[in-house]
């Protein structure tokens, strides 16, 4: 079997992981970021990757720079690997990393490239209303998400897919995915193809911001936006001065000319004006408190219609 490196750091690439081991890969090291400080007693946290070759008993590398660092460079060179694996490892690789096995390093991505390049692939896909998503493979080189593809497998983006659901998803596929262009790699009866740079689209980094409701938006919009930044960021709106995030909701016909963000209905249901349509919520929390269904958050919080969410 090939003798394999893998890098990777958060859940994403846990199956991938586990899937070299399952299908009895040599993976003879591990590289994941460095251990991080979390929590009110800033206590050292290891990453879900390195959690599980800690189980396997793998050798873990965890440089703080990858590029000019002569001692990782190094100590790969020394494991000489057949194929580096990379499953949302964090960091671009330097060309004597890419130039180093024999089968190249393969990266495992979560769209169906050249769409979605970037660190959220998932989260735009649903944002932007995307029917369906996928899995590349791929040949790295020096560029994001730029190298020649291997294999893609697309899955359909359900109405009840949100960013997480998606993500588990899409982690499977990868590990699965993976295997397979390995074993092609090995045979070498994969041909690479390069990626068309006109349609190639990027998807940024999530930040807090983004999350902020436009109800200028159509429901539809706003639902995507919901959908794409759950878990984290999350979407949130202002009653007064108070946050209100927003974890689902749902379309609804309307056509009246009120201002968009007024409050139409706040008894039993909590529904939105947006431009066309509106939006029902389902599922609420106050800021401070817990995720609640829009039911149970009613009865103990009166928000009078006419109010405008801002």
């Amino acid at each position: 079997m090939l003798k394999i490196v893998f890098m990777g750091t958060p859940e994403f690439a846990v199956p991938s992981l586990q899937k070299l081991f399952e299908e009895g890969y040599d993976v003879a090291a591990v590289v994941t970021q460095p251990d991080k400080q979390k929590g009110r007693g800033m206590k050292f946290s290891f990453s879900p990757v390195k959690e599980v070759a800690l189980q396997k008993g793998v050798e873990i590398l965890q440089p703080e720079k990858i590029k000019n660092n002569p001692e990782f460079l190094n100590r790969l060179e020394v494991i000489n690997p057949d194929a580096i694996v990379v499953v949302a490892y964090g960091k671009i690789l330097p060309e004597e990393i890419l130039t180093l096995p024999k089968y190249g390093c393969i990266n495992v991505h979560a769209s169906l490239l050249p769409k979605y390049r970037g660190a959220a692939p998932i989260n735009w896909a649903i944002i932007n209303g995307e029917k369906e998503t996928g899995i590349t493979t791929m040949l790295m080189d020096k560029g994001l998400d730029t190298g020649d593809m291997l294999i893609k497998k697309s899955i359909p983006i359900l109405e009840e897919d949100d960013a997480e659901t998606l993500h588990d998803k899409l982690s499977r596929l990868g590990a699965e995915v993976l295997i397979e262009t390995l074993k092609g790699l090995e045979k070498g009866s994969l041909t690479p193809v390069k990626q068309r740079e006109e349609e190639a689209s990027y998807s940024p980094i999530l930040t807090k911001e983004m999350g902020h409701i436009d109800w200028n938006k159509t429901a539809e919009e706003i639902r995507n936006l919901i959908r794409g930044m759950k878990p984290w960021p999350g979407c949130y709106t202002f009653y007064g001065d108070k946050m209100l995030k927003i974890w689902k909701g749902e379309i609804v016909e309307y056509n009246g000319n009120e201002e968009n963000g007024t409050v139409l209905k706040s008894k039993g249901d909590l529904i939105v004006k947006c431009d066309k349509d509106a939006l029902k919520i389902v599922e609420i929390q106050q800021e401070g408190s817990k995720k609640m269904g829009i039911r149970e958050y009613l009865i103990g919080h009166n928000i009078p219609e006419g109010t405008i969410f801002r």
